[in-house]
């Protein structure tokens, strides 16, 4: 879960209101009911409310800000480590007068204590929030998980490679986002290229 959540929450403090719940969405809906899947929940539909605030729909922010109020509430103010505390009054401000809020400066997320920017993400992290950014970008977030497959084989190999350089190069890097996705993109298809071309001599041999 933490990859997940620490993803969303810089994703989120990146100014990325709307395409942080992709980051928690997935895990969410197989949690069994609970404090985790409430929390999640919850924090979801703050983001929500944060787009929809942001965006002056005001109906569509009320109702959510009044939902996610109570998913999130009677769970531990820093629960997972993320700022409750901050989050659970922003809500109920925006349920009584949804108009009233500062929409301009809604709260940073932080989780024990600290806002995260893309540099804080360890891989696992990275790899969620390069989909999450492939996604809200327009990228094919195919080749993003396939990187992150041919990754995750060179850290298992050796520690680093290419594919792991430039996954982090893709999410730290927004200005040079379009240039990297083109190498990103290059490689994966120089390996999917490779793997077709070893399945298709096990095919002539079994042929």
């Amino acid at each position: 879960m933490d990859a997940h959540l620490r993803a969303g929450i810089a994703v989120y403090d990146a100014g990325r209101f709307h395409a942080a719940h992709d980051a928690w969405e997935d895990y969410w809906l197989e949690l069994d009911a609970g404090r985790d899947e409430r929390f999640l929940h919850g924090l979801i539909q703050f983001t929500a409310v944060v787009h929809h605030g942001r965006t002056e729909n005001w109906s569509g922010a009320q109702g959510l800000a009044e939902s996610a109020g109570e998913y999130l509430a009677g769970l531990p103010a820093d629960y997972r480590g993320v700022n409750l505390d901050d989050v659970r009054p922003f809500l109920a401000r925006a349920a009584e007068d949804i108009e009233a809020v500062d929409w301009d400066h809604p709260p940073a997320l932080r989780h024990h204590g600290e806002t995260l920017d893309y540099e804080a993400l360890d891989f696992e992290a990275t790899a969620v929030a390069a989909g999450v950014l492939a996604e809200a970008e327009g990228y094919d977030d195919g080749v993003v998980a396939d990187a992150v497959d041919y990754a995750r084989d060179e850290l298992d190999d050796r520690g680093e490679g290419r594919f792991v350089g430039l996954l982090f190069s893709f999410v730290r890097e927004g200005e040079h986002r379009p240039v990297v996705y083109h190498r990103l993109r290059d490689h994966v298809e120089r390996e999917r290229q490779k793997d077709d071309d070893v399945r298709g001599l096990f095919d002539e041999r079994s042929g």
